[in-house]
C-alpha cells in the first residue's frame, strides 16, 4: 500500500503516523515545504522517502511530487495530511489521482463550512445555534433583534480555531465587522455560555468509532487568544455516554468515513430556550481531521492505547488491531506565556510534579496564540489532582501585593 503524508512534518508529532503506517507493512512517502536536512530525525526514519517542495501551498508543486511517487512506486492508494489547512488540496489530489479512498472536493467543502454543517446537525438531531450569514447591516440586525439581544458571535464561514472570531456587543462591532471583513464570508451566531468538550473518533470505513475520546476546554478560545490567556485543557479517561451518542450521530449525518474527526459540542451551563437544559450538549463544529498540536499524543496518555498506530490499523485494515495498556487517566495540557510571570520556576514544576510530567516544551510559532508559548502536559488518575497541576503550573508571581496576569 502506497500511502503520501502531506505535510508529515507539522505538528511535530505526526511522525508517529507515518512510523505506524510503516509498521504496518504501508509505504509512507511524504511531501512538506521542510527541507529534508531540518526534519525531525523521528520523521527521517519513519518515512520511506520524501520529496521537498518549496511552497506546500502551489497546487502544481503538489502535484508534481505526486505524480513523481506514483510513477517510482505505482499507484497511490490513499493521500492524507490529517490537516486542516491542506484538507481540501487532499481531496483535490485524490481526485486528480483517482484516489478512491477519502473524500471528495465537495465533501470536504461541506465539512468546512460552518453554514453547510447546519443541516447536517439537525438530519442528526443535534441541536445548534442560531445562525445567518454576514450581509448587510439591517439584515443582521434584524437577525440580532429575533436572537432578542446583543451579544453575537461572529466567525469566518471557514476557517479553524479562533482566527478572526470575536464577540460583537453593540451596533458599533457590527459596523466595524462589515467595514473591516472585505471579502472573508463570515456566519453571526447566537451566543451560547458553557464549556466545549470535543467527540474525537477513529471512525471505519462504515463511520463506526473504532476508538473514542472526550476532550474538555475552557468556554472560549477566542479569548484564550485574543486576550493572551493562559490555557488548560483535557483528555478524558472516558467518554459521556450522551456525547458519544451524539458524535456517533454527527458521524453519520456528515457521512465521515476512514478518518480521525474531532467533533466540538457546548455543555450548556444554563438553561438556554430552543437549544436544551444546563448540562445538554450543543453542537459547535466538525473538524474532518484529528484535535490540533500535540493533543493525539495526550489520547495515548488518557487511554493507554497508541491512537497513531489505532488510525494506522484503521487505514491499512479497516479495524483496530493494536490494544490499550495500563489503565486509563486524565491527561491535562497548561499552557504559559511568555508575557506573563509566574510564582513557580520551571525546575519547580517538575520538583514538585516529577514523573506525572509526560511531556513539556516550547509550542511551534504557529500555534502559540491558542496554544500558549511554553506548555506542560501530564497525567494523573484523578481530575482533582489535574485542577491542582493547572493551577500550580499557572499560578502568577504577586508584584507589590497584586496579582500577576496569568
Amino acid at each position: 500500500m502506497n500511502v503520501v503524508f502531506v505535510s508529515p512534518q507539522f505538528p511535530e508529532v505526526y511522525w508517529r503516523f507515518c512510523a505506524a503506517l510503516r509498521r504496518n507493512g504501508a509505504r509512507a512517502l511524504g511531501i512538506g515545504d521542510t527541507p529534508y536536512d531540518n526534519l525531525l530525525p523521528e520523521l527521517k526514519g519513519a518515512l520511506d522517502e520524501y520529496y521537498w517542495v518549496p511552497d506546500l501551498s502551489d497546487y502544481d508543486q503538489v502535484f508534481r511530487a505526486v505524480a513523481f511517487f506514483s510513477f517510482k512506486y505505482g499507484k497511490v492508494d490513499w493521500i492524507e495530511s490529517n490537516n486542516e489547512h491542506w484538507l481540501a488540496q487532499d481531496a483535490r489530489l485524490r481526485e486528480d489521482f483517482n484516489v478512491l479512498a477519502g473524500p471528495r472536493p465537495h465533501e470536504v467543502a461541506t465539512w468546512q463550512s460552518k453554514a453547510a454543517q447546519k443541516p447536517l446537525y439537525a438530519a442528526a438531531g443535534v441541536p445548534t445555534a442560531h445562525q445567518t450569514r454576514l450581509t448587510t447591516f439591517d439584515e443582521t440586525r434584524w437577525f440580532i433583534g429575533e436572537m432578542g439581544h446583543f451579544p453575537v458571535f461572529a466567525k469566518p464561514e471557514v476557517g479553524v480555531g479562533s482566527v478572526g472570531a470575536r464577540q460583537l456587543t453593540s451596533d458599533d462591532d457590527l459596523r466595524v465587522l462589515l467595514a473591516e471583513h472585505g471579502d472573508v464570508p463570515y456566519v453571526i451566531e447566537q451566543c451560547v455560555e458553557g464549556d466545549i468538550c470535543s467527540y474525537d473518533a477513529i471512525v471505519d470505513s462504515q463511520g463506526r468509532p473504532l476508538f473514542e475520546n472526550q476532550e474538555e476546554f475552557p468556554p472560549s478560545m477566542a479569548d484564550v487568544a485574543q486576550r493572551q490567556l493562559d490555557l488548560s485543557y483535557r483528555s478524558c479517561p472516558d467518554v459521556d455516554p450522551r456525547l458519544a451518542e451524539l458524535g456517533r450521530a454527527t458521524v453519520r449525518a456528515f457521512g465521515l468515513r476512514s478518518r480521525f474527526v474531532h467533533l466540538e459540542f457546548f455543555r450548556l451551563s444554563h438553561d438556554l430556550l430552543g437549544l436544551g437544559s444546563a448540562g445538554d450538549y450543543v453542537g459547535l463544529e466538525v473538524n474532518a481531521r484529528p484535535p490540533g498540536g500535540s493533543t493525539p499524543e495526550m489520547m495515548c496518555w488518557a487511554h493507554g492505547l497508541d491512537v497513531f498506530q489505532a488510525w494506522a490499523d484503521m487505514l491499512c485494515f479497516d479495524e483496530l488491531r493494536t490494544q490499550p495498556e495500563g489503565t486509563p487517566a486524565t491527561c491535562v495540557y497548561a499552557a504559559r506565556r511568555d508575557a506573563h510571570r509566574y510564582a513557580h520556576a520551571h525546575e519547580e514544576v517538575l520538583a514538585r510534579w516529577g514523573d506525572a510530567v509526560v511531556s513539556c516544551g516550547r509550542v511551534p510559532r504557529a500555534l502559540s496564540d491558542d496554544m500558549g508559548d511554553y506548555q506542560y502536559t501530564a497525567r494523573f488518575s484523578t481530575s482533582e489532582e489535574a485542577d491542582e497541576f493547572v493551577a500550580y503550573v499557572q499560578e502568577g508571581r504577586r508584584l507589590h501585593g497584586d496579582q500577576a496576569s496569568g
